[in-house]
């Protein structure tokens, strides 16, 4: 009854908050029906002043503002919801991709505290120089400039105090919520809500492991390490913990700064078509991902190259994912809706009772009338989402997967289309498809698979043959 309490206390404050910013549509606007909301709103939200601000702004815009002033789990809540386009609508999802994660930073005393938690050495000696300002402050974690006892410039990455036991307690908060829903409202069951907020729980339980993110970075640079033009930064693994990640400092240009760009003799449309190329590369030829690809978290350095930062947020496909998605990008290419239609059969996207013929005809009326469009007007990331409303018509479940790893696609395109807004997408993804489609469909890394499955299971054979031998011996013996 206590908890009960205490998570009805704090979703209350929530639900307050969200009137104050005029967002309370978000608690229908996925069309179900939640009895006595028009009362709770009436009761509840009495005596509270709206803010000023939000005057004249879309619903979506509304609630981006609204997240971030009722905690860190709210935003990463809204970080979730903006890859579920089937649960607040296209447009909201969109704009809370769009969701700032920036909050005050906390206090240097703070800093210093933990880092000396942190390690056993002396901070000191391990960072003779470190900047007390903080250069970004997001809601898990602020970052800070410092000098390694060997000279090197480093970014140095800390977890804000307390934010384990605060995120522990408003996500037993969305489980308790998501709970009641399940249970009293049953229209709200097609969304999962439970499911929505382990996804949560789960994503916000890699991004508060600092290892794991310096794992991402170090993958990352493994996979891209024949690519000139992209450059991951080192991993300083004895200054890095779980609450706290080294990595080397990268200088450059943030890519939202055109202008400097063209000052500094870089080329955008070059640029831009590195962005579409090498994130495809990233999809498909590795299956895994920069997720959060907003203009914040690329650089260009001064040879050109782009310089990724912030890996927190990282997406995967398995192979045959990457497959299918290739053969899908390249079916669209060339009109050829049949080949779209059987590659979801064949990946069990479609249930095998829906008609191929029929999803192919869908498929031809979602995507005939854009195709008169000038070509650089058509997004590949937009027509990713038509597609997957497209199946939600023949029963295909949701592929969260496919849902980040579109929302990443239209953030790249956003990018790529601010540097040049004549960049033609689907001209610059096509030699990629090309090349990538040959190397997913090659037998050989499946053949190198089944080789190392193949020796691992001759080293056992001994083992295995002693066994059989003692129970033809003696099959009534125990054990």
């Amino acid at each position: 009854m206590i908890q009960a309490t205490r998570h009805g206390i704090r979703l209350l404050t929530a639900f307050r908050k969200l009137a104050a910013y005029d967002a309370l549509f978000a608690l229908h606007a996925a069309e179900v029906e939640i009895p006595l909301l028009g009362l709770a709103r009436r009761l509840f939200c009495w005596g509270v002043t709206k803010i000023d601000k939000v005057e004249g702004l879309r619903p979506g815009e509304r609630l981006a503002l609204a997240l971030p002033a009722m905690g860190p789990a709210f935003i990463k809540l809204g970080q979730t919801l903006s890859t579920r386009p089937d649960i607040l609508g296209k447009e909201v999802a969109a704009d809370l991709a769009g969701l700032q994660d920036r909050l005050e930073p906390f206090s240097f005393p703070e800093v210093k505290k933990a880092l000396a938690a942190a390690f056993d050495q002396d901070t000191d000696a391990l960072f003779p120089s470190f900047d007390q300002e903080a250069v970004a402050a997001a809601s898990i974690a602020q970052v800070h400039f410092a000098t390694t006892a060997d000279g090197d410039e480093v970014a140095v990455k800390i977890l804000r105090p307390g934010i384990e036991d605060q995120f522990a307690r408003d996500l037993a908060s969305f489980e308790w919520a998501a709970g009641l829903l399940e249970r009293w409202v049953s229209a709200s069951r097609r969304l999962k809500p439970r499911e929505i907020v382990g996804l949560l729980a789960k994503t916000v339980a890699v991004e508060m492991d600092l290892r794991m993110e310096a794992a991402a970075a170090s993958e990352l640079a493994e996979n891209m390490q024949g690519e000139q033009d992209y450059r991951v930064p080192k991993v300083y693994w004895q200054h890095t913990s779980k609450r706290v990640l080294t990595l080397e400092r990268i200088k450059g240009i943030p890519i939202y700064d055109r202008a400097a760009i063209v000052k500094a003799g870089h080329e955008p449309a070059k640029l831009a078509a590195a962005i579409v190329r090498l994130f495809l590369t990233q999809c498909i030829r590795d299956g895994f991902f920069h997720a959060d690809l907003h203009s914040g978290n690329l650089f260009v350095a001064a040879d050109g190259a782009i310089l990724p930062v912030d890996f927190g947020i990282m997406g995967r496909l398995d192979r045959p994912t990457r497959r299918f998605l290739a053969e899908i990008l390249w079916g669209f290419h060339n009109g050829d809706y049949e080949r779209v239609a059987e590659v979801h059969f064949e990946a069990g996207y479609v249930p095998a009772d829906q008609s191929v013929a029929l999803f192919a005809q869908g498929l031809r009326a979602m995507l005939e009338p854009i195709k008169g469009l000038p070509i650089h007007e058509i997004s590949f990331g937009r027509l990713l989402a038509r597609l997957l409303e497209t199946t939600a018509t023949f029963s295909m479940e949701t592929q969260p997967q496919l849902l980040v790893m579109q929302r990443a696609m239209v953030m790249s395109e956003g990018l790529a289309m601010q540097l040049d807004p004549d960049a033609n997408m689907w001209g610059l993804s096509r030699p990629v498809l090309e090349r990538l489609i040959k190397e997913v469909h090659s037998p050989l890394p499946e053949l190198l698979k089944t080789l190392k499955r193949l020796r691992r299971l001759a080293t056992r054979l001994p083992e295995f043959l002693e066994r059989l031998d003692a129970l033809l011996t003696n099959p009534e013996k125990p054990g």
